[in-house]
């Protein structure tokens, strides 16, 4: 007679048939390749938005193809494209270089760079439209002090740019610990990686998927009240 079930609670529990340390590690690799990816999004996005702004035809073309193309494709295509295809190219490219050896594109990687690609087509959007609402004169005023362009966009321009975009950040923010479940397609162990292999080996399918979207719920509920705490501090000058 085959044995029963372990409970749910027993499932998601640190006992001997418990996956509570596994669902643990899962949801730091899951922040992990969110904070990362964000982080470069972040890179990604203001280069975009610099390039929209520029003056010049060929920057600005490029920053529309970029941001327009981008988030046309499927994250997903992205990863898989890149992980499999990723080490090929990296390895043609250093033969090109007269340099030897291979490299091999691991998921984490593969996540990080493809999440962070996309992230920054989205950001580009948002920072161009955040850059674009900061009033004229206040640039100017910045610029008849002599400032240079760098530490006029430093000093003036970033700070009331980042009090306009963090809204939109935030919201980017929650979308990528989402996509980040996108990794488990490549084999890369995260958070629903984890959570469908709790639910293969124990027949609990509803009850333990249902208890993994808590655990996103749970890390997007708390990031999002970081969010919303840096708006409000940002907004205190101008309540």
């Amino acid at each position: 007679m085959a044995a029963p079930a372990p409970s749910l609670l027993v499932v998601v529990g640190f006992g001997p048939q418990g996956w509570g340390w596994q669902f643990i590690a899962g949801a730091i690799v899951t922040v992990e390749i969110s904070v990362c990816a964000y982080a470069v999004g972040v890179i990604f996005g203001l280069l975009g938005a610099w390039c929209r702004l520029s003056r010049a035809r060929l920057p600005s073309a490029a920053g529309a193809a970029y941001s327009t193309i981008v988030r046309a494709v499927p994250e997903l295509l992205l990863i898989i494209l890149l992980f499999y295809s990723g080490s090929a190219l990296l390895d043609r490219l250093l033969a090109i270089a007269g340099l030897g050896g291979t490299v091999q594109v691991s998921g984490f990687a593969a996540a990080v760079l493809t999440l962070g690609f996309v992230q920054g087509a989205y950001m580009t959007e948002v920072f161009r439209g955040a850059i674009e609402a900061v009033p004229a004169s206040t640039i100017e005023a910045a610029q008849a002090l002599a400032l240079r362009r760098w530490p006029v966009f430093r000093l003036v321009v970033f700070p009331l740019m980042l009090r306009l975009a963090l809204p939109a950040m935030g919201n980017l923010w929650q979308s990528v610990i989402k996509e980040s479940a996108l990794v488990s397609v490549v084999g890369f162990s995260e958070l629903l990686s984890v959570g469908k292999n709790a639910a293969s080996e124990t027949k609990q399918y509803f009850g333990v998927l249902c208890f993994t979207a808590a655990v996103y719920l749970a890390l997007t509920t708390i990031s999002g009240f970081g969010f919303l705490a840096a708006e409000r501090r940002l907004q205190r000058a101008y309540r």
